[in-house]
């Protein structure tokens, strides 16, 4: 190395060997800051927690659906906070027994039961009201709970629709089997069908049978997998605080494959006047069994009556069978006066008439899809041809039909349920 470059090299790394040091002490210190703040964060979220749990309440040791739990149990909420951060994110939780307690206040208030469960009222710390659905049966061996609590589950937690009821979590051990939902505060569509004093506008009924309608057409058509639901019914119609509709009950649903492969069974399934006939007799079943129940509801919308009522006599005690005899006799119009539907609806009534017609044609292929359906309520696709049978013109027995039909009820949980 020459003389000069040595010189040269003796006035500058005194100058790298300061920046250099410079440099390391302010990262050091950048560190050890973040890591304050780090245990500062940690120390007042853990503080946060201690202070919730010190004003939970204690919760009695026996619950109203016969679940024994242990006394005196303070319930640890701190995963319950993390699951309402959570909600936003679609991701549903699973409770202990001991959260349901507290939630519905030792399941205090009884909403409604059904044929697989009873439904409790209940609210989150933050306020935000819910629905239990407890499910019949005590021990994990019950295989008939386990398979419709399972349906359930597995089926609502792959869809995310506006008009699908939304799941918030579940709860399934040796004690308790229970689904917790969102709250409807304005109960099931029957109530406002079957009950005179709960009446709501017709237009109204129309736009929460479209509603409705695409909840099922997204079952059938926009979810990664057919989903047939089994059970349309008004019971499983639930209605919001502006009465919009949400499909609720999938206890019973079956995730298939695409295309129109005929469903395997294990069992009858559906409700007596709402069940389509393949489900009742040996004929091969698919998603269209859907669209002959969604059928028999938009009868009961454009009628406000049950289908099957015996005090109106022999001519119109089965609603469906009426109104088709009316259109083989080409007057559609005493149908509809006979609704009473206010004039400015009529026509839209019509076509109500007409869909209902063709989704309860006897033939499962003949029925439209569920995406006509919506798109002929909506008058955005014309109703070409009428159906030349149909399965409402057989006798109201024929096909299970019972006065009243309601045989498992709606259990996702509302004040009217």
């Amino acid at each position: 190395m020459s003389t000069s470059d040595s010189s040269t090299y003796n006035k500058v790394s005194p100058a790298v060997t300061v920046l250099a040091t410079t440099g390391i002490i302010a990262g050091g210190a950048v560190l050890i800051v973040i890591a304050i703040l780090i245990i500062k964060c940690v120390e007042k979220t853990k503080q946060q927690s201690v202070s919730a749990e010190e004003q939970l309440p204690t919760v009695s040791a026996t619950s109203s659906h016969g679940s024994t739990l242990r006394k005196d149990l303070t319930v640890d909420m701190g995963p319950i906070y993390k699951f309402l951060e959570d909600i936003e994110k679609e991701k549903p939780m699973r409770f202990a027994p001991h959260h349901l307690v507290h939630f519905t206040n030792n399941y205090a208030e009884k909403l409604g039961s059904g044929g697989f469960g009873v439904v409790y009222r209940g609210r989150f710390p933050n306020g935000v009201k819910v629905a239990v659905k407890v499910l019949h049966g005590t021990t994990t061996s019950d295989k008939r709970t386990e398979e419709q609590f399972m349906a359930e589950i597995g089926t609502i937690c792959r869809t995310s629709h506006a008009n699908l009821v939304r799941l918030y979590g579940f709860c399934f051990d040796k004690i308790t089997k229970a689904l917790v939902y969102e709250y409807m505060e304005k109960g099931s569509l029957d109530q406002y069908l079957f009950n005179h004093n709960d009446r709501i506008e017709w237009g109204k009924l129309r736009e929460i049978a479209i509603g409705a309608a695409k909840a099922i057409r997204y079952l059938h058509e926009e979810h990664e997998r057919l989903v047939v639901h089994y059970d349309i019914k008004p019971g499983n119609i639930l209605l919001d605080a502006d009465f919009t509709p949400r499909v609720s009950d999938l206890g019973l649903a079956k995730l298939c494959d695409r295309g129109d492969v005929p469903v395997t069974l294990t069992g009858a399934r559906g409700t007596p006047g709402y069940a389509a006939p393949e489900l009742w007799m040996p004929m091969p079943v698919t998603h269209k069994c859907d669209v002959y129940s969604f059928g028999m509801v938009l009868f009961e919308i454009l009628g406000r009556r049950r289908n099957l009522d015996v005090r109106r006599g022999e001519r119109q005690e089965w609603y469906p069978r009426w109104a088709w005899q009316k259109h083989e006799q080409g007057d559609l119009e005493s149908v509809i006066a006979d609704s009473g539907v206010e004039s400015k609806y009529q026509d839209k009534a019509r076509t109500m008439c007409r869909v209902a017609l063709l989704c309860v044609q006897h033939h499962p292929e003949s029925r439209p899809s569920m995406n006509s359906v919506v798109r002929m309520l909506e008058e955005e696709e014309e109703i070409i041809a009428m159906p030349s049978s149909s399965a409402s013109s057989q006798s109201p027995w024929s096909f299970g039909a019972v006065e009243g039909s309601n045989s498992r009820g709606s259990v996702t949980g509302s004040s009217r349920s």
